[in-house]
């Protein structure tokens, strides 16, 4: 009988495979440019990349913020394998911090082992799991629950005068979404998006409330009425000075529902016919007075077909400078009146229309108006910087859940800023590397963790100073908390990331908000 014979290895054997802990523990040699180095991996030692993150949790703790917002979370399991609201929230909290736009980018932050922990977190979730979390969860009651801590965080700010930015963006789709409506869209035209309105308090970069709506409901009338129940649900004493808005706003429902509540309001108007003839009927008169910022301006009063009433205007102009060469154009120039196309270029004009129920002089509503513009830099950081160009799902419920998330953290952020620059706002793209990112390792010994921080950050040492100080003022809080409740701690510390906006000024509990509160 013929036996058979082992087969013919045709390719022989190469480099034995190395077992798993052989390839964990023995180093790799690489050559660089500096020489050869040795480098080896050690994925049991607890390190992350967000080494200096504990002094923002240590703030979270402090004023009592982070805890509270999860308790109230409407997020229920049955399962006993489900996730906890910590974990679900912790790692949105995370996500957001560390500027991510994808739920899929979660995936890359799944081997922090030193912060989840600080937080009170088991875990960071899969993204599968944080895309589902909100899925089953009532919008009413997640709704409330949002803008209650929202409200928390701004509430004491509304006893000093401020006023409210209201202004709408565009956040382009590009799947079968819920809402995903083609409106004005002027850098992507015919792509289908949502609309966030979205009311700031000006020159704070706080959002007091933002609400996702479809595509084609970018109209002042969509805005209006989560704008009034704010408002309306606020004492009078804690209302805005004004309320300030672009040529979207500048209709007459808009100010007859101002005029109504006696709020005052500044707003820009469209060059429409009607406008356009205002602005040729004072282009000749020689009333015009200096406006600041190279413009010029006269004041008169109109009356628009389907206004109710006449109203002041104010209209501005500045002579029309075309960018250098060398610079490309950021936006489309103004084009000439049609009374202007007979005039040598030089004696062409850049209009701007406001009208107002204020009764300031020119110069001041002047500069209030061109103040707005800081919105647009709140806009451009929390959709660039944060998520709010991102974190889709198909449904409009969990999007808008999630813009209210990220506009949650991202106040918490901000205040957190201010405390370590009171004098101005720094955005995102300068901020985590400045105070977030750092190479943390941890260590545990008798029952003590350590985590030892490095920065690779080039103003190391000025914000290991900056940390430490802002380290030392929350002990000092914790330390007082037997004589302030947790509603003065929170005050006092509002008061120093804001003080040159309160001018060093304590603030005093808001009257009768609590009750007013929906």
């Amino acid at each position: 009988m013929q036996t058979e014979s082992n087969p013919t290895e045709i390719h022989p054997k190469g480099e034995r495979q190395l077992q798993a802990h052989e390839a964990m523990s023995d180093p790799i040699v690489v050559d660089t440019f500096g020489g050869r180095v040795h480098i080896q991996w050690d994925p049991q030692a607890p390190a992350t990349p967000f080494g200096q993150l504990g002094f923002f949790i240590q703030f979270l703790k402090t004023a009592d913020l982070f805890m509270p917002w999860v308790r109230d979370c409407p997020l229920q399991y049955n399962s006993p394998n489900a996730p906890s609201k910590v974990d679900i929230l912790g790692t949105y909290l995370l996500a957001a911090l560390a500027g991510q736009k994808r739920y899929a980018h979660i995936t890359a932050m799944r081997s922090d082992q030193v912060n989840p922990k600080l937080l009170g977190m088991k875990q960071v979730m899969s993204e599968d799991s944080i895309r589902r979390a909100f899925q089953n969860c009532d919008s009413e009651i997640c709704q409330a629950w949002q803008q209650k801590h929202l409200r928390l965080t701004y509430e004491p700010l509304l006893t000093e005068p401020y006023l409210i930015d209201i202004d709408t963006t565009v956040k382009p789709l590009y799947g079968k979404q819920e809402g995903a409506k083609i409106g004005f869209n002027p850098k992507k035209p015919g792509r289908p998006s949502h609309v966030y309105h979205t009311y700031f308090i000006a020159n704070l970069r706080l959002v007091m409330d933002s609400e996702v709506q479809a595509g084609n409901r970018q109209a002042a009338e969509h805005t209006q009425p989560g704008l009034w129940r704010l408002i309306d649900s606020l004492p009078k004493a804690c209302w805005p000075t004004f309320l300030r808005g672009d040529c979207v706003f500048g209709n007459d429902s808009m100010m007859a529902a101002c005029e109504q509540r006696q709020l005052d309001y500044l707003f820009k108007l469209r060059l429409t016919t009607k406008v356009k003839a205002l602005i040729q009927l004072v282009s000749g008169t020689q009333d015009w007075s200096p406006a600041g910022g190279g413009w010029q301006g006269v004041q008169s009063s109109l009356q628009l077909m389907g206004w109710s009433r006449g109203r002041r205007v104010i209209v501005l102009r500045r002579r029309h400078q075309p960018p250098p060469p060398s610079l490309p154009a950021t936006a489309p120039p103004q084009a000439p009146l049609p009374f202007e196309e007979s005039l040598p270029q030089a004696a062409v004009y850049e209009y701007a229309v406001l009208v107002t129920s204020l009764g300031d002089d020119l110069t001041a509503l002047s500069q209030h108006y061109r103040d707005r513009a800081d919105a647009e830099n709140g806009f451009d950081e929390l959709k660039n910087q944060w998520g709010w160009g991102g974190f889709t799902t198909q449904d409009l419920t969990r999007c808008q859940i999630t813009a209210r998330i990220v506009a949650q953290v991202y106040n918490w952020w901000s205040i957190f800023l201010r405390l370590a620059f009171p004098d101005k706002h720094l955005e995102a793209i300068s901020s985590r590397p400045l105070l977030l990112y750092a190479i943390g390792k941890q260590t545990q010994h008798s029952g003590q963790t350590t985590l030892t921080v490095t920065s690779t950050h080039a103003r190391a040492s000025m914000v290991q100073a900056i940390l430490t100080r802002l380290s030392r003022f929350f002990r000092r809080l914790i330390l007082s908390a037997e004589q302030l409740t947790q509603a003065q701690i929170w005050r006092l510390m509002l008061s120093a990331a804001f003080k040159s906006f309160l001018r060093g000024k304590i603030l005093q509990p808001p009257p009768l908000l609590a009750a007013a509160a929906p």
